[in-house]
């Protein structure tokens, strides 16, 4: 059977494939394979310019055709690597092998061959891959998916700006605010927190079968592998190398970078429920697609399916990054596989997450505001201007002001702008303080 939507087991290669497949460039086994063999060709480019005494000759006018291995790795090529591997039963040596198969076929290039994977364990070509394709998934795709957002919610803001509207606390009428500063809010978490994870170093180990550069050490003694190594990984891989591992990763770099990614989500989450509840209470209208079935039963009904998506998806990321984030810096000793089979899924809570980005703005490219609805709640609610009154009323010193409004207001009757009025009317108090009372209403009692 042939993999397609209709047959894959995971909704991500299924149902939302065409939603997530550009992250197939950065996490699936063909990536995977690629960037295995980016860091191997890199690292040996490296040692010959050193160079170590036996890479002194190289013809270095041969780097061109080398980094065309991992430039122009096809499907072909990672099947060949795969049909390796089965004879290997080990991914990272299958890579090895493959290398030095593109070496004879490049030519002239056999005495330079056994300098291919030279002193490294696996976890050194597993723990710069995975942090390199996470850091390009996030710069290549996360980042513009997030920007859409935060640009079509500060657009929002902006043009619902002057709109008032009742807020609420507790789920009850509460001291009105704007439509577009609530909106805002969303914004300016999500830059907050991206400003944070834009901040994290991506790091990565590199330094042997136990992290001391024991094989390096003893071939070559008089080599500083240390600082070349942190050079190696900042110049050509664009990592910050960890200075003291085992033979894997602390991983605690990568946690960070997964947690930061989980909060940012989190935030998703909150604004799918806000705009999920400010649509069941008509303030929102959703644009009609001619065609598109609301309920199955319920010829009426335009459901707010976007950003129920949204929140589902966002859930199986998080779930997926707590996962992996606390379980890859726990290991037995030096390490156990757990960290290996674990990281493979690094791509998937991504993928859930570009989904969920995708599906809110959809959500959001769908409203029409429905100003009738947000203004009728506020002239419905004209208690919530009890804490203007009762603030005032502090300021000119009037005695017990938030009992006395707590009377008024707390009684389970409907308040209008005429008991409002009387209320104020009858206070002892100036009457240009009266005035000043009289001009406040649910539409204008919305702060900065």
């Amino acid at each position: 059977m042939n993999l397609d939507v209709l047959n894959a087991v995971s909704p991500i290669d299924g149902r939302y494939h065409s939603k997530s497949e550009d992250l197939s460039s950065y996490f699936s086994e063909y990536a995977l394979i690629k960037y295995r063999i980016k860091v191997e060709i890199e690292y040996f480019i490296w040692l010959c310019e050193i160079p170590l005494p036996q890479l002194k000759d190289f013809d270095h006018s041969k780097v061109r055709v080398l980094r065309g291995i991992y430039q122009n790795f096809s499907e072909a090529d990672a099947l060949s690597v795969k049909e390796i591997e089965k004879t290997t039963n080990h991914d990272v040596k299958a890579v090895e092998y493959f290398i030095k198969r593109k070496f004879d076929e490049i030519g002239n290039l056999e005495e330079y061959k056994e300098f291919i994977h030279f002193g490294l364990t696996s976890q050194d070509i597993n723990n710069t891959s995975f942090p390199m394709m996470l850091g390009d998934a996030i710069k290549d795709i996360y980042y513009p998916e997030l920007q859409h957002l935060t640009d079509k919610l500060n657009g929002l803001a902006e043009e619902w700006k002057g709109i008032p509207m009742l807020a609420r606390t507790h789920g009850q009428p509460a001291s009105p605010t704007r439509l577009g500063k609530e909106i805002r809010v969303f914004s300016y978490r999500i830059e907050r927190q991206l400003k944070q994870l834009k901040g994290l170093k991506i790091t990565a180990k590199f330094g042997g079968a136990t992290g001391n550069f024991n094989a390096h050490h003893v071939a070559y003694p008089e080599v500083d592998w240390k600082s070349l190594a942190n050079k190696f990984l900042e110049e050509r891989l664009g990592l910050e190398r960890e200075e003291y591992t085992s033979q894997i990763s602390n991983y605690d770099g990568l946690a960070a970078v997964l947690d930061a990614l989980k909060r940012i989500n989190t935030v998703i989450i909150d604004l799918d429920r806000d705009f999920w509840t400010y649509i069941s209470m008509n303030y929102f209208k959703q644009k009609i697609k001619k065609g598109e079935v609301g309920s199955s039963a319920m010829p009426h009904k335009v459901n707010p399916i976007d950003y129920e998506n949204s929140e589902g998806n966002l859930g199986v990321a998080n779930a997926l990054y707590e996962h992996i984030s606390r379980k890859l810096p726990l290991s037995r000793l030096q390490r156990d596989l757990t960290d290996s089979t674990v990281i493979r899924n690094i791509g998937v809570p991504m993928a859930h997450t570009v989904i969920a980005i995708k599906s809110t703005l959809k959500g959001l490219d769908k409203l029409l505001l429905h100003r009738e609805a947000i203004d009728a709640d506020l002239e419905n609610n004209w208690e919530v201007v009890a804490e203007a009154i009762q603030t005032i009323l502090r300021r000119e010193r009037f005695p017990n002001p938030y009992e006395t409004l707590k009377a008024l207001t707390r009684t389970n009757k409907k308040i209008t702008k005429e008991d409002i009025a009387k209320f104020i009317n009858e206070l002892d108090v100036k009457e240009e303080v009266k005035e000043e009372l009289l001009k406040i209403s649910p539409q204008n009692y919305v702060g900065i």
